[in-house]
């Protein structure tokens, strides 16, 4: 299938990716009673109503996930992807986790400090594994990521195409649908029926995209946005409590999410290919760093001056710091550490390379079991073992 467009960077998706961390944002500092002492419905009257929806910038994070680590997978081997996750992931996130630990510990207002041993492990980011507590409660959606990336490099085992990712589409698809009936635990924390629609769609766009849409492409898009919908209840139930599902109506979270379907299928077809606005670029660049401090060090925050600012200018302060602190590690941290971290694995895949592939005999000219003299050494076959290894 001739290909329309290769992987350049798209400013409007940045864009949305900075707007999806700022609902999240909203969300917490408007939305939710622990950095006030008391039900914030009465200190934001009127933004309270529509900062009960901001958790869906979660959703809407998994949605553009799904298109651009599509992106970043094509044409890639696993070691690379596996390089350019890691610079990606780790710099900001350390920073992040160490900054809030000695916030959180100096000024335990509105969270409690986490132990050393529950910092060392998060260090990790497979705290979600194995039970221990997230340092920031934010940090449960990098686990879902991560799970999303083991998928995608059990993808490019068998070779990132356009059939392939149609084919994981349908697997996992059918997968999700069944999770909750087969009731596997290992199913169904890799299927993520909750979140699995937004990956796949994304996924789905981003092949349109790169290949033209076509009524496959769409029929995938249509079928995960039907299935986005069967677990906003139990979404509202998870962030605002049980009371939360009979309180609010669902139209707004529906709506939102047909809202972001939409404007990632616009960015698909092309329809945003002209704003490269370069801001757009620094603003995607500053999401990741600010969605990892805002929670609990924007809540101490606003625990500690709710008596001496008025709350919609605390508010706005304490998003203005954040996103300043978030400018600070990516220039500070996330680009140089990430640089360095990314220079350092290609080296030791490098190392590896030399180490596990075997080296070649010096060719026969000919064999008593090859007719011609055309055969090879058994010596000159590559072991499965090393073509493994060759893929990364």
């Amino acid at each position: 299938m001739a290909e329309r467009r290769s992987g350049n960077r798209l400013a409007t998706l940045d864009g949305l990716r900075l707007l999806a961390a700022l609902m999240v944002v909203f969300y917490h500092y408007i939305a939710l009673a622990r950095p006030w002492g008391h039900g914030p419905d009465t200190i934001f009257p009127t933004a309270h109503h529509a900062a009960q929806y901001g958790w869906l910038g979660v959703e809407v994070f998994f949605l553009i996930s799904g298109f651009v680590i599509c992106m970043s997978v094509w044409g890639r081997t696993v070691g690379e992807f596996a390089v350019s996750r890691v610079s990606r992931l780790f710099p900001a996130y350390w920073a992040g986790l160490l900054l809030t630990t000695v916030v959180v510990k100096l000024w335990p207002e509105a969270a409690s400090p986490s132990s050393w041993d529950t910092v060392i492990t998060n260090l990790t980011m497979l705290q979600g594994g194995n039970e221990t507590p997230d340092v920031d409660p934010v940090y449960w959606t990098l686990f879902v990521e991560l799970k999303f990336y083991l998928i995608m490099a059990v993808v490019m085992l068998f070779g990132v195409t356009y059939r392939n990712c149609l084919i994981l589409c349908g697997v996992w698809t059918a997968a999700a649908a069944l999770a909750p009936v087969l009731k596997t635990p290992l199913i169904t924390a890799f299927a993520m029926p909750q979140y699995a629609p937004f990956f796949i769609a994304g996924i789905a766009f981003y092949l349109m995209y790169r290949h033209r849409s076509n009524a496959v492409l769409w029929a995938i898009v249509i079928l995960q946005l039907l299935l986005a919908q069967r677990y906003i209840d139990y979404r509202l139930a998870t962030n605002l409590g049980e009371a939360a599902v009979d309180a609010l109506p669902t139209w707004p979270a529906r709506l939102i999410i047909i809202i972001a379907f939409a404007l990632v299928g616009a960015i698909a077809l092309g329809a945003f290919d002209r704003i490269q606005w370069r801001w757009l670029t620094t603003a995607g660049a500053l999401t990741y760093p600010l969605y990892l401090i805002h929670l609990n060090i924007g809540m101490t925050l606003i625990h500690h001056y709710r008596d001496r600012i008025p709350a919609p200018v605390l508010v706005a302060s304490v998003t203005a710091l954040m996103l300043a602190t978030a400018w600070l590690i990516h220039r500070l941290v996330e680009r140089p550490f990430g640089k360095w971290l990314r220079t350092t694995m290609r080296r030791g895949i490098d190392d590896v390379r030399r180490h596990v592939t075997p080296r070649r005999k010096p060719a026969q000219r000919s064999t008593p079991h090859t007719p011609n003299g055309t055969g090879t050494a058994e010596g000159d076959r590559t072991s499965p073992q090393a073509r493994t290894f060759e893929s990364v």
